[in-house]
């Protein structure tokens, strides 16, 4: 069964030796691009985004590429995409991120992303995606990657839709929060543990574990690195995951998966957030 994050601790009677894990963010770190965004023209087929925000999703690859959105216009995304989803059909979201998840997603994975991977689970840690896109897109890319575990945005759900609330944002602070939690749940020591990732808003995330990176960093996460003098890795080559020689574990590992905001919503709102930085109402 598929368990969600964050949940309540668990109690364990006796102590469990402490294991190590590696966690990634998503986009730009290990995806080459907003992998939200990715989707927007299987989403105008499926109905859920209109003309204009297909050729508005161009420019908003641009913005993010070139920098993304700071905390204030983050939050202001995050309340748009509540709204936005309310009355969605999540199993019409997840059906639309199943039958394209491939094609899009399969060719715009880092190769020293992946590599990376590769080398923390020949290590014996888990991996852990830890994104503020929502499952119903992280979890099939967890799977992919062979992840063990995904956080991801939570959204409220009855009778089969999107009510329009979040029980959980993975965004910044809660970031760190969800992560001491599996800390917890699976015995990891964060002190032992890996952190990757290349936005500033991530810096609680990577403060909280003993090795943290900055991956293609931004540069207010740039600077961090510089004065904390943390590693700065530069990842340049998206590679077809199918065709890579070494031997990825994609179905093997279970993904552990926070129920969520769908693919759709955080694209809608990437065109939301290009729209505002080009003057123009959104669509």
């Amino acid at each position: 069964m598929v368990g969600t994050y964050p949940r309540l601790v668990e109690n364990h009677s006796q102590p469990r030796p402490a294991r190590q894990a590696a966690f990634f963010d998503l986009d730009k770190t290990v995806i080459a691009k907003s992998s939200a965004l990715a989707f927007s023209r299987p989403l105008y087929r499926g109905g859920l985004i209109n003309r204009r925000a297909v050729l508005k999703s161009a420019y908003a690859q641009f913005v993010f590429l070139a920098g993304g959105a700071d905390h204030d216009q983050m939050e202001k995304m995050r309340q748009y995409l509540s709204s936005l989803a309310r009355g969605w059909n999540v199993a019409q979201v997840r059906e639309i991120v199943a039958e394209t998840l491939h094609d899009l997603i399969d060719p715009l994975i880092y190769d020293e992303a992946a590599s990376l991977i590769e080398e923390h689970h020949a290590a014996g840690r888990d991996v852990v995606i830890v994104s503020s896109s929502g499952s119903e897109l992280v979890e099939p890319i967890g799977e992919m990657l062979g992840a063990d575990h995904v956080i991801a945005t939570r959204m409220a759900e009855q009778d089969g839709c999107y009510t329009g609330e979040i029980d959980f944002y993975a965004y910044a602070e809660n970031k760190a929060v969800a992560i001491r939690e599996l800390a917890v749940v699976e015995g990891y020591d964060l002190e032992r543990c890996y952190a990757y990732s290349d936005s500033a808003t991530d810096l609680p995330l990577l403060e909280a574990v003993g090795h943290p990176h900055a991956v293609n960093p931004d540069r207010a996460l740039r600077r961090e690195a510089q004065a904390r003098s943390w590693p700065v890795l530069v990842f340049t080559r998206p590679v077809q995951l199918r065709e890579r020689s070494a031997s990825l574990a994609v179905t093997s590992r279970p993904v552990l998966a926070a129920a969520a905001l769908g693919a759709a919503v955080t694209a809608a709102g990437l065109v939301w957030y290009a729209a505002r930085r080009s003057g123009r109402p959104g669509a």
